[in-house]
């Protein structure tokens, strides 16, 4: 038996920037060039992270300012990579 390993969806920033949990478009964000959907959690209501940052962007370098670190992320589904 011969197992594929698929490639990761390509995310462009203009697809990232689109997704921003704004009228009823998922959240995404992106953290060391993978992106993750953060449609599902109740931290980012309409895109807006504790009134922090926002759904749509690269988060990477705000990391550094938020109480938690990456390992938080892996709670979140990543759907693929930012081009």
């Amino acid at each position: 038996m011969t197992v594929l390993s698929q490639e990761p969806r390509k995310i462009t920033k203009a697809e990232l920037a689109e997704n921003n949990g704004q009228n009823g478009k998922p959240a995404y964000i992106v953290f060391n060039c993978k992106v993750y959907d953060v449609s599902e959690s109740p931290f980012w209501l309409y895109g807006d992270h504790m009134a922090a940052h926002q759904a749509g962007k690269d988060l990477t370098s705000e990391m550094d300012l938020a109480p938690h670190r990456e390992e938080t992320l892996q709670r979140v589904k990543e759907i693929g990579v930012l081009v």
